[in-house]
């Protein structure tokens, strides 16, 4: 589905059933260098169990047209203007990472809006490390491989998504190579973990959300420790939900996730 925000198309996948902006709607946002195929099993479940189901390309990721947007702030602006123009008055908002953050930023600007909010594999501060940024700008493809190796909690994972024989890292891989590649003009990995390393109004942003937060979070994550999700997570008053998994928790342990977004939605 292409959505027109501000003369740029905006794509949402569905969750292979129409959109109807008078369901329940649920939006889904990616984190840094994914696009909306990170979501197929979550956003399928709920377009066919109820809900209207928006899984978003970013600005400049994916289907969506760029030009990429430079923070938290904009990106969160960006996402209230999708509903605008898909006709939803209000929602709830999953995010993944960086999307945590975006989630989290949109559910303050607009709290009378925002019904839920669901942040996976998250923390706050997002701080990205000297090492990982001097690599994202002299050789990406290098940086790609070492943040693959993080968002798993193991170097073999079992094939599980999105489908039975899939190799997780390679997948990941290929998807991130290819986020890469979309402009050649721009070091996407780059711009994304600068936004996530910048945002510094989380707990500000906490104090203006009113509605129920789950935090849906890996034990094994090396990529946003549980650890970082203390001073947020009591801001939020969120509840917490553990699993056995790393960073790419949708891709990890996919079952255990939906169960956990299912309880969130509740």
């Amino acid at each position: 589905m292409l959505i027109d925000v501000n003369g740029r198309k905006a794509y949402a996948y569905t969750g292979g059933k129409a959109f109807d902006p008078t369901l329940p709607c649920l939006v889904f946002i990616h984190g840094a260098m994914h696009d909306h195929s990170v979501w197929t099993l979550l956003a399928r479940w709920a377009a066919h169990h109820g809900h209207g189901v928006l899984a978003l390309d970013q600005p400049g990721h994916g289907r969506s047209e760029g030009p990429l947007l430079p923070d938290v702030e904009s990106l969160a602006d960006w996402v209230l203007a999708v509903l605008d123009n898909a006709d939803v008055q209000t929602a709830a908002l999953v995010g993944h990472s960086m999307g945590s953050l975006i989630a989290l930023e949109a559910a303050a600007r607009a709290p009378e809006r925002i019904k839920r909010l669901v942040m996976i594999g998250t923390a706050y501060p997002m701080k990205v490390s000297d090492a990982l940024f001097n690599t994202a700008r002299d050789n990406p493809l290098k940086a790609i491989d070492m943040v693959n190796a993080f968002s798993f909690s193991t170097t073999a994972s079992k094939p599980s998504y999105p489908g039975p024989g899939m190799w997780l890292h390679g997948s990941n891989q290929v998807l991130m190579r290819r986020m890469q590649a979309r402009d050649g003009d721009s070091n996407l990995f780059l711009h994304d973990f600068t936004v996530c390393d910048r945002y510094a109004h989380g707990l500000e942003a906490a104090a203006r959300v009113r509605c129920p937060t789950s935090f849906i979070l890996g034990a094994r994550d090396q990529m946003t420790s549980p650890k970082a999700t203390r001073d947020i997570a009591a801001a939020l008053k969120a509840k917490i939900t553990t699993l056995p998994g790393g960073h790419s928790l949708m891709q990890e342990v996919p079952d255990a996730v939906l169960n956990a977004l299912r309880t969130a939605l509740a």
